[in-house]
């Protein structure tokens, strides 16, 4: 094996051809050992990647998408990153994507309505596909990713046009499961605490909560517009429960976060106590949640077979981009019941 020498003051790029000559194999033996995917014996591969750390080479994903066609890019674009439930999303899908060899760019928009600029960004990295957390993508923003060929999968979120991929968690479902829930451990008096109006997840767990408690036999659930899925938006909802005509005994917020802000509003400024006088659920089984000082009933978004079914269609998309546009929604987890809520018994007359 021969040694290779660096001038100190410039340091040049090493390239495949520098690292092929140190190990005495041809440039497509090593080529092949940097991707994954590629047809390679075990130990061959394992003392390329050896010796290109030692002697400090990287391949150049820029070079190597001139000869492919293909950058390796996968554009995360996200609108609300203060969310805790997106931190852990994002942290395993970057960590899922490295695994399969591509390459995560984050984009990261204060608010939603930025996603458009922030995805016209990122398109000028021409990115093999683009994944979409917690947004809503405008159309005209969809349209300039079909134009550049880029596929969009929205994860935990889905389109509004139907002209894109989608894995979410089936919130319909989730919404009447906790109706259920509720109904079954005597509460009568619902009520739904409402955040971003446009977000599927929203409209779903709303649309499946209220029909529900209407085919159990309730009246339907009224709405409590929180705007957002902040805690401070819970918080703020929860002094608007004195407008409603009759006091819900139990509620389900949209998410853990806004059930969190709902929860301290309810003590602090009604001065209710919970779930002595009202119980709250609320959705996604965030670490928060496990909190003693919260204790939050809440549903477990089911985070593991979402991110495999991702990566799934992450990985056909690159063989082939081509494809019609598929929703795949995943069922819930069930209700994991806490200290926010109780069991009531129901007087026929109340």
């Amino acid at each position: 094996m021969s040694t290779i020498t660096r001038n100190k003051s410039s340091k040049p790029r090493l390239t495949v051809k520098d690292l092929a000559r140190d190990l005495g194999m041809s440039v497509s033996t090593v080529s092949r050992a940097f991707h994954a995917e590629a047809v390679i014996a075990h130990d061959t591969r394992d003392l390329v990647l050896k010796r290109a750390r030692e002697i400090g080479y990287t391949p150049n994903p820029f070079a190597r998408s001139l000869i492919t066609k293909r950058t390796r890019i996968v554009g995360v674009v996200v609108a609300d990153i203060t969310n805790p439930f997106y931190p852990e999303v994002l942290t395993r899908l970057t960590r899922a994507l490295r695994d399969i060899d591509m390459n995560v760019m984050l984009v990261a928009a204060d608010r939603s309505g930025e996603i458009d600029e922030a995805l016209r960004l990122l398109l000028n990295y021409q990115p093999d596909l683009a994944i979409i957390l917690a947004a809503t993508l405008p159309s005209e923003a969809a349209q300039e990713c079909r134009k550049a060929g880029t596929p969009v999968i929205f994860f935990n979120r889905l389109s509004a046009d139907g002209h894109a991929f989608g894995v979410s968690c089936d919130n319909v479902l989730g919404g009447r499961s906790i109706a259920d829930f509720l109904i079954d451990s005597g509460h009568r008096h619902l009520a739904y605490i409402a955040a971003l109006p446009d977000a599927s997840t929203n409209v779903a767990r709303q649309g499946g909560f209220r029909e529900r408690a209407v085919e159990r036999g309730l009246a339907t659930p009224p709405v409590i517009e929180a705007g957002q899925f902040s805690y401070h938006a819970g918080y703020q909802a929860a002094q608007k429960l004195r407008d409603l005509d009759r006091m819900p005994d139990g509620v389900f917020c949209a998410n853990d976060i806004l059930a969190v802000g709902f929860l301290d509003g309810v003590r602090r400024e009604l001065g209710l106590g919970v779930p002595e006088d009202i119980s709250i659920v609320g959705f996604d089984d965030i670490e928060m949640a496990h909190w003693p000082s919260h204790g939050l009933t809440t549903v477990q978004q089911p985070i593991e077979q979402m991110l495999e079914a991702t990566i799934s269609l992450a990985k056909d998309l690159a063989a082939n981009s081509s494809q019609e546009p598929i929703v795949q929604l995943i069922p819930p987890g069930a209700v994991i019941e806490r200290a926010t809520t109780r069991r009531r018994l129901y007087d026929q007359d109340a």
